[in-house]
């Protein structure tokens, strides 16, 4: 795993983060501010809305999303679902927040959503996922991409929609 509070990927080290190690990369321009796309991720109960395999959010730490925080969630169909945590590993309040998502015996991920302005009023969001534990660690990268990239991508569209769809509710 590499050190808290750093994934280090960079595009001309595609595949890999800076210590090497294989990461998986999306990315996805939205029409809000990185404020607006923040606040969705800031409330935990919208957790299971737009992470593909969250499939219901039993708790969330009232201090979420500081540092060492956690969603208490289930992932997988009843009844066969399994109960485990997503906790904060680092944030930095509408730009980045850095993920350890936890779905034991199934594995364990590191995944970090940056959030980047894009023109006045745009967003660029980029998520990078690491495989930390789990059956998935030891398959090869191309593997991991196959079945990672296209759940990180629908995970974006929700995170997105649901961003666009708050920003366009008339105030209260």
């Amino acid at each position: 795993m590499f050190p808290t509070g750093r994934l280090g990927y960079s595009e001309a080290n595609a595949g890999r983060n800076e210590w090497g190690c294989l990461v998986v990369t999306v990315s996805r321009r939205v029409e809000v501010t990185p404020e607006q796309v923040f606040a969705v991720i800031e409330d935990g109960w919208y957790f299971a809305s737009w992470v593909v395999g969250a499939a219901h959010i039993r708790t969330v730490e009232p201090n979420w999303p500081a540092v060492g925080s956690r969603i208490h969630h289930s992932v997988g169909p009843w009844p066969v679902s399994i109960n485990d945590t997503t906790v904060v590993r680092a944030v930095e309040r509408n730009s980045m927040i850095e993920l350890e998502a936890r779905a034991w015996p199934i594995g364990g991920a590191t995944v970090r959503i940056t959030l980047e302005p894009a023109g006045p009023t745009g967003t660029q969001i980029t998520m990078t996922e690491e495989v930390t534990s789990g059956p998935a660690k030891v398959l090869p990268h191309a593997a991991q991409t196959a079945l990672l990239k296209p759940r990180n991508d629908e995970s974006l569209r929700r995170l997105a929609d649901i961003a666009v769809g708050r920003a366009a509710r008339p105030q209260r």
